[in-house]
């Protein structure tokens, strides 16, 4: 296995300024280690001084409310964004899925599946849109495919790399209810299975509860919130433990729980 990859942000003066380095970490059991991150933008720090670790296989969901830092972070890990200070260390092989699943519109859907990874890929390409249940779409246009089915593609196109860090932002908000529980049941199925480290950035209390093995709540560029979910898979949204947990995050992000029991 490779070593992580190391994005160091010296001082101020060099504050847009990242530098890259491979350390070898040998048997390590972290993916991810992240230390003194500050991002600013103007005068604003939106993550100010994050320390964060994830474990290999650990499924870890970002909470709070929009302009907290969530999407910075994960831009962060994924090194689409510097830090402007700090130390972030992650896996070489790591993927992103978007909100939007980003499929080119002139390639098939195994063609979008294996972008980047040669015929030789075609094989995997299969495979991972069998995991999906796209089995029968290989040769599907992105225009002929439904939302669900879409996102689908952009989580086979994910998978195919064996990412050792899969990061996802918000990649079910632009289903339909019913669509979003298939995809949530489907990539609780698929994490469990592939076991790569996971940052989900989510605005849905229930999805971080039924996904994750860890949730953090970002408020003022900070950690508010770092807590194991200590539930058994499968998780019961109706269970007293997932109510008394959904009631503990929703008063973390500033909601009134009692407010809205009471109307």
């Amino acid at each position: 296995m490779s070593g992580p990859t190391a994005h160091t942000a010296h001082t101020a003066h060099t504050a847009h300024t990242a530098h890259t380095t491979h350390t070898a970490t040998g048997g390590d059991a972290l993916a991810v280690r992240v230390s003194g991150l500050r991002k600013v933008f103007g005068d604003r720090a939106v993550l100010d001084g994050i320390d964060l670790t994830v474990r290999r296989g650990e499924f870890v969901a970002l909470l709070g409310p929009s302009g907290t830092g969530k999407t910075t972070l994960l831009r962060i890990l994924a090194g689409l964004d510097g830090a402007t200070t700090g130390t972030v260390l992650v896996p070489p092989v790591r993927t992103v899925v978007f909100q939007e699943p980003r499929l080119i519109p002139s390639k098939r859907a195994l063609a979008n599946v294996v972008i980047g990874q040669g015929r030789s890929a075609r094989a995997k390409g299969l495979e991972a849109l069998e995991e999906v249940g796209l089995g029968g779409h290989a040769r599907a246009w992105p225009a002929t495919l439904s939302g669900g089915e879409a996102q689908r593609v952009a989580l086979a196109r994910a998978l195919v790399r064996e990412p050792e860090l899969l990061l996802l932002d918000e990649p079910f908000a632009a289903l339909d209810a019913l669509t979003r529980i298939t995809m949530q049941e489907l990539i609780a199925e698929l994490c469990a299975r592939h076991r790569p480290a996971v940052v989900l950035v989510t605005h849905d209390v229930e999805e971080a509860i039924l996904l994750a093995d860890r949730i953090i709540v970002l408020r003022d560029g900070a950690f508010a919130t770092d807590l194991a979910v200590d539930l058994a898979r499968p998780r019961d949204r109706g269970g007293a433990r997932f109510v008394g947990l959904r009631h503990r995050l929703l008063a973390d992000l500033g909601v009134d729980v009692t407010a809205g029991a009471a109307r």
